[in-house]
């Protein structure tokens, strides 16, 4: 009974409904085969197993004795205990054979697909080739011998500075911390947030996704009310007046750029040629009919690569009758339909995006003037105001799609982030906005009696934040923030927009292929309730740590 009454009421629900949900997918095929194509089961990933919980139980008994054997902790005994798993874990790592089929899996999923060697075309799930197989072998022999004898290494040195006579905070006890940590560390962080988990991708998909989001939606918060905390002086003013006056004189600089000479040379009864690199508003204007003289209805247009590809396939009668060219490669002989001065869409585009920033950056420093504040401190309200009055999906869609693109236009290629970041920016973007109000809120409770006492002692502005004032708003502020984890774990179902295979595409697309009407849902939906109550009791269970409740 005390087990009972300690457990949540809506998780007790849950358990009353267990059974029968067992029973459920034990005795339906379709849910069996629904919660397999949701969870991301690919066909032999049992084999990886083994692998993957020889690293996991390696990796975290490693961190395991570091927290463990803190001088605070309740249980230092149980340091022993991960000291012995970490070395049983890393021998095993070493003699074992069920390791190389998960690392194998980690590096042919970890590769392009199109452009790597190491893989076998065509193969679903992915295969290394014989020879990318036998490199990965001759890696491991080496690395996990290499692992076993630094945590001998490490292990030894913390033991070691552990005795009652050593110091506690000793040279050799921190070198044998930073050995076990940032080797164990590195490995958990690899394992359980970049490595390809084959044998339940979906939800690794879904859960990466949702925790990298929520910690880049606090760090951006934490920037939103740092900067809304900046106080304002003449000087400020002056240096912000002074940069919106360059970037003015940097943006008419470029759309102050020589202009280049284009013609509608030939007759319009075909398709009208387009060479590559012309400015994307005389394009418009030639399909639309936009210049004296045009028909009133659209125009087709063909791509070339120059004005040699364009003038030839007129000449060849392609269907092509004329062309947009620049004005010295046009023949002197073609009829000009149109003539017409641009800019190239570089100088262009660069003049365009130095004016906004110039405009921008001169509003926020008119508004700092006149209310006497920061300019960034208007600016981060600004953003939060903003962010928070556009709905989800369409800052989704927005950072995934157009601006995701923009930027691997402007980079020439350089940056092209893959969906599933543009995904965890985009619901970062907009989670940051709401945990800036809620960190500005816990900040906001806490007495100014309280920070002026600190700066009484000679603490600075960071050390008041760091030790006095962030510490208290914490343990204020840790229910709406679990509750926001809640949110964007339920919300990374949005990034199926973007393609992203986490459970909701997953489900989307086995219901597609399979024609079964509640099944999939279903099984979702009871996965994501099981995802949703395990997230509240963890943030529960954060409450009860720190008493919330009694403070």
């Amino acid at each position: 009974m005390s087990f009972l009454r300690s457990v949540r009421p809506s998780n007790l629900i849950i358990l009353t409904a267990l059974p029968f949900i067992i029973y459920l997918f034990i005795s339906s095929g379709d849910y069996q085969r629904s919660l397999r194509a949701i969870l991301g089961v690919e066909n032999g990933s049992s084999a990886f197993v083994p692998g993957f919980l020889a690293l996991a139980i390696a990796f975290t008994s490693g961190v395991a004795v570091l927290v463990f054997s803190r001088a605070k902790a309740p249980r230092p005994r149980l340091a022993n205990v991960a000291a012995l798993l970490n070395l049983a874990a890393a021998a095993v790592l070493v003699i074992g054979h069920n390791i190389h089929p998960f690392i194998a899996s980690v590096v042919a999923n970890g590769v392009d697909p199109f452009k790597s060697t190491l893989i076998v075309k065509g193969v679903t799930p992915r295969q290394l080739t014989e020879a990318a197989d036998l490199m990965v072998q001759g890696v491991e022999a080496w690395l996990f011998p290499a692992y076993l004898a630094v945590t001998l290494v490490g292990l030894g040195l913390h033991f070691l500075s552990s005795r009652s006579d050593a110091a506690p905070d000793g040279k050799t006890r921190r070198i044998a911390r930073w050995i076990i940590g940032l080797i164990n560390g590195t490995g958990l962080v690899f394992v359980f947030f970049f490595a390809h988990i084959a044998f339940a991708a979906g939800v690794a998909t879904t859960i990466r996704a949702a925790i990298a989001a929520y910690i880049l939606a606090a760090l951006m918060g934490l920037v939103w009310v740092g900067l809304l905390q900046l106080h304002s002086t003449v000087r400020t003013s002056l240096y912000f007046a002074i940069a919106t006056l360059v970037l003015a004189l940097a943006a008419g600089w470029f759309l102050m750029q020589p202009r280049d000479t284009y013609v509608l040379a030939g007759t319009l009864d075909g398709k009208v040629g387009i060479i590559t690199n012309t400015p994307a508003g005389l394009i418009s204007a030639v399909r639309f009919g936009q210049y004296d003289g045009a028909p009133q209805t659209e125009t087709p247009v063909r791509t070339f690569v120059g004005p040699t590809e364009a003038l030839a396939s007129i000449a060849k009668g392609e269907g092509v009758s004329g062309a947009l060219l620049p004005a010295a490669s046009a023949p002197a002989d073609m009829p000009v339909l149109w003539r017409t001065e641009a800019l190239n869409d570089r100088d262009r585009a660069a003049g365009i995006t130095v004016a906004v920033l110039a405009i921008i950056l001169g509003l926020l420093t008119f508004g700092g003037y006149l209310h006497q504040r920061h300019p960034l401190a208007i600016g981060s309200e600004f953003i939060v105001d903003t962010i928070r009055g556009i709905p989800m999906l369409v800052i989704v869609l927005y950072v995934g799609l157009p601006l995701s693109g923009a930027l691997k236009d402007a980079t020439q290629g350089v940056l092209d982030p893959p969906n599933l970041m543009r995904g965890i920016v985009a619901m970062a973007l907009a989670y940051s906005a709401y945990l800036a109000e809620i960190f500005r809120s816990g900040i906001n409770a806490i007495p100014v009696g309280q920070v002026e006492a600190a700066r009484s002692i000679g603490l600075n502005r960071w050390q008041t934040a760091r030790l006095v004032v962030l510490p208290q708003a914490f343990r204020i502020i840790i229910p709406p923030l679990g509750n926001e984890l809640i949110a964007i774990l339920k919300d990374t179902s949005l990034l199926s927009i973007l393609s992203i295979r986490d459970i909701t595409q997953r489900m989307r697309e086995f219901q597609s292929a399979s024609f079964l009407p509640f099944a999939p849902y279903n099984s979702a939906a009871i996965f994501y309730i099981f995802l949703t109550l395990a997230a509240a009791s963890l943030v529960n269970m954060v409450e009860r740590k720190y008493d919330i409740k009694h403070r």
